[in-house]
């Protein structure tokens, strides 16, 4: 009877007994928290395997803004989990989502405290850290509130900076003194910081001339193995520009500039600033990403030809302006950039002139160009000829998005264009193209 038993067990036994721990670890990273805690009442097995470090390194914390019975419990679980696995975290995501009123913005607040608390006693490992949007400038964020928010993150940072490598407080919108004091942090460990990767764009409160603030320079200065730096144009300055020359030349590597209309940008940056920068950090690459800020005379004083620009984006929404010219920027300006730019993003409204033939120069002319986006009034046939430059070799792009603009509601005309000239290009549009080209009704 014994021996029958034991030839039998093996059978009747679910293959989910026997299943490796690395394949288990593989199934759990899929499900969600509440499918986790039921798994790890199954068996002892299941219930050491949720436990293992894997499984919790990366987390994305969401708070919903606005009062549900959905999300009620939101708090108390993230706390939950601090608690129970904080201590695996690596790279840490929080989410605050649109708060609606002042009463979630302080429970927003007394639970960051106590998540950031028990993070800063138990964990040892957190190599990143992304709490971005909270526009803390906002009426919902009251003073204290605010203040005692400011604290809990400044007095985490300063736990955590040894060890942290990436960081993000990308729209919190403080002021230059609240800014500077949560930076700081950062530093207060060695004198300096070891970050690799910062974000602060829109960090500081719209209107702010940052540039000018001593404090702000000081601040930066601490950071000495930056890789990627990501910040408004508001906060650039020949001495920044220094800072980072002397401190972060062997390992700066990007440099994001948001320029957005509502930021002042009334400081002269000389173009010897750009270029001794160029010149010491020599894989410097600069992203420039401009917000409704179109006309040449405001881009011809930021784009500077020393600046060794990758990538240019230049929205505008939906605002148009008769006045306004986008020829000279493109015909004069960017192709002073034609040896160094990879990437051309346009979203503008030129329906008082047409750019078909200086757009198709200037992606000629930018001979390292991969990537180009525009949304603009064009001419259908424009697509067939970017097309017809790409067979030919004479441009190398990987990724094409195009958005024809209209002033009529109905666009079967166009779309008919664009299906004939997709059919005739349609085997070097599969072999070498990210392709995305629409007809758009602007009306």
């Amino acid at each position: 009877m014994a021996e029958e038993s034991q030839a039998v067990q093996p059978q009747d036994q679910s293959c989910w007994a026997v299943l490796p721990d690395v394949c288990l670890r593989r199934v759990f990273w899929w499900l969600g928290d509440r499918d986790r805690a039921r798994a790890t009442l199954v068996c002892r097995k299941w219930n050491q395997t949720m436990h293992s470090a894997d499984l919790w390194r990366y987390r994305t914390i969401t708070f919903s803004g606005r009062p549900s019975r959905a999300h009620a419990s939101e708090f108390e679980s993230a706390l939950w989990y601090v608690k129970k696995f904080g201590r695996y975290l690596e790279h840490l995501e929080i989410h605050f989502l649109n708060p609606y009123n002042a009463v979630l913005t302080r429970k927003f607040q007394v639970t960051m405290r106590g998540l950031l608390s028990c993070l800063g006693k138990s964990n040892s490992r957190l190599k990143s850290l992304s709490v971005q949007h909270l526009e803390l400038d906002r009426p919902v964020w009251r003073s204290s509130i605010r203040t005692s928010f400011i604290k809990s993150l400044s007095f985490f940072l300063k736990k955590v900076g040894k060890h942290l490598d990436r960081l993000s407080l990308k729209g919190a919108r403080l002021s230059v003194e609240q800014g500077c004091a949560v930076l700081g942090s950062l530093s207060r460990f060695r004198g300096e910081s070891v970050l690799s990767q910062l974000n602060i764009e829109d960090y500081f409160s719209h209107h702010l001339a940052v540039y000018s603030s001593p404090q702000f320079n000081k601040t930066m200065a601490a950071f000495r193995s930056l890789v990627s730096l990501t910040l408004n144009y508001n906060c650039v300055s020949d001495e920044l520009l220094d800072s980072l020359c002397e401190n972060n030349s062997r390992t700066l590597w990007t440099l994001n500039i948001k320029c957005h209309v509502h930021d002042p940008h009334g400081q002269v940056v000389w173009g010897m600033s750009w270029a001794r920068l160029a010149r010491q950090a020599s894989s410097l690459k600069v992203n420039f990403f401009f917000e409704r800020i179109m006309k040449h005379e405001r881009l011809a004083r930021i784009l500077l030809r020393e600046i060794p620009v990758r990538s240019i984006s230049l929205r505008s929404c939906y605002f148009s302006d008769p006045d306004w010219s986008m020829r000279p920027t493109l015909t004069d300006l960017l192709p002073t950039f034609r040896h160094t730019l990879q990437k051309l993003t346009f979203e503008f409204n030129n329906s008082h002139e047409s750019l078909d033939e200086e757009l198709c120069l200037l992606v000629l002319t930018c001979r390292k160009l991969f990537y180009f986006k525009v949304w603009a009034f064009l001419d259908v046939r424009f697509v067939e000829r970017i097309l017809k430059s790409q067979e030919e070799g004479q441009c190398s792009l990987r990724t094409l998005k195009v958005r024809v603009y209209t002033n009529r509601y109905e666009t079967s005309d166009e779309d008919r264009t664009l299906r004939e000239i997709h059919r005739k290009y349609r085997r070097l549009i599969d072999a070498e193209l990210n392709y995305f080209v629409i007809a758009y009704p602007m009306l």
